[in-house]
């Protein structure tokens, strides 16, 4: 047994720790910040934060700026979709329906519009 493997693979551990508490630290801090004002919430929360998280996470772990480039327009061909969810949750939540089935309803209408997207992108050609 080398100590060389045993002091990568804890770097690997440590790296991935780091990545989940700085990405559940920002998440913490966005739901905080949204429960005071709304609004300044909103724009934390408006910002592609996971996205931009995991462009550096891909960054630091691979330098591969061709994954870089690809991944960005991947997540830009599916931002359609997901605001979807913005539609009809609140839409729901306006009719009276509880909120866990609002948010269920919502969550599955987003789902099957990524599937039909992505089932349209794959018919004309389009590569994800």
């Amino acid at each position: 047994f080398s100590l060389d493997y045993y002091t990568q693979s804890f770097k690997k551990y440590m790296f991935n720790a780091t990545k989940i508490i700085v990405s559940a630290l920002i998440i913490f801090i966005a739901s905080e910040i949204a429960k005071r004002d709304t609004l300044v919430g909103a724009i934390i929360v408006s910002l592609p934060l996971i996205s931009l998280l995991s462009i550096i996470w891909i960054y630091i772990e691979t330098r591969d700026i061709e994954r870089i480039i690809s991944f960005s327009y991947s997540v830009f061909s599916m931002i359609i979709p997901s605001l979807s969810f913005f539609l009809t949750l609140p839409y729901f939540l306006k009719k009276n329906i509880s909120f866990s089935i609002s948010l269920t309803f919502s969550v599955i209408i987003m789902v099957v519009l990524y599937f039909g997207l992505a089932t349209l992108y794959k018919k004309i050609g389009y590569v994800i």
